[in-house]
């Protein structure tokens, strides 16, 4: 385990080399864009438009939805396993390949929830917004969320290495895809024509859209949670299967 710690916080200092400096521009991009959100969904909201979320809830879901965006749809260094050989350096050390992977990118997540998530959420009240989650289920969500979310990038990732030069079409689809219906831009709750309730089963509303659902509650804890557990069942002894496969499969440049 200490290994993997250890990776973990390589992997942070690795986002930092350039100094706080060179991660300055994507925050300042996800603040101005926050800040957009809450501003257009309260126009919205308050201008008449008929939903079936209140304000409140619909600023603390679009406000969590970007504080919490890494961990609520996975993306792993997986997706370089051809053009930087991410994939190929891990099966040379002493350890789960798949555990590192894990370990890079949860490593990976700490300077912006750090720099940028921390004092957003501190800053939340000036906006209007309140971060009180309205059930204690949500962080158990969450954490099904990321599993979830490593197992669909993982299948993902064997995608790209069954196609090899599609690679940057099948990054582009996965995150038109994921983002899509994953309901971490537009809340499921919201989609018209009776699709919400179709869409609520399907694997990508157990990502984003779960954890965030239960938070607001505009959803039920217990059958959100369960829908989680089920994919979670379903997709990671698929994607640990496809995985196994895949690997005969991997090429990497300059070797």
């Amino acid at each position: 385990m200490s290994k993997f710690l250890k990776t973990v916080h390589l992997s942070a200092l690795e986002k930092t080399n350039g100094g706080i400096i060179y991660l300055l521009p994507d925050i300042l991009i996800k603040a101005f864009t926050l800040i957009t959100l809450t501003y257009l969904w309260r126009a919205v909201i308050t201008g008449g438009a008929q939903t079936d979320m209140s304000l409140a809830q619909m600023l603390s879901y679009t406000y969590l939805s970007a504080l919490l965006s890494d961990l609520l749809v996975v993306k792993t260094p997986a997706s370089g396993w051809l053009s930087e050989g991410v994939l190929m350096k891990l099966y040379g050390r002493p350890q789960s390949v798949l555990g590192q992977l894990m370990a890079l990118t949860a490593g990976g997540w700490m300077p912006m929830l750090c720099l940028f998530s921390l004092p957003m959420a501190m800053l939340a009240p000036l906006a209007g917004v309140s971060l009180r989650s309205a059930s204690p289920f949500f962080f158990l969500s969450l954490l099904l969320c990321v599993l979830l979310g490593f197992a669909v990038d993982i299948l993902f990732a064997c995608l790209s290495i069954k196609l090899r030069n599609m690679n940057w079409l099948i990054s582009r689809i996965r995150g038109a895809v994921v983002t899509l219906f994953s309901g971490t831009v537009i809340p499921i709750k919201l989609l018209p024509f009776g699709l919400d309730e179709a869409m609520k089963y399907q694997p990508f509303a157990s990502l984003g859209s779960a954890p965030l659902s239960i938070f607001t509650g505009i959803a039920d804890a217990g059958e959100t949670i369960a829908a989680q557990v089920i994919w979670i069942l379903v997709i990671w002894p698929l994607a640990l299967y496809v995985f196994g496969k895949s690997r005969e499969g991997m090429v990497s440049y300059g070797g």
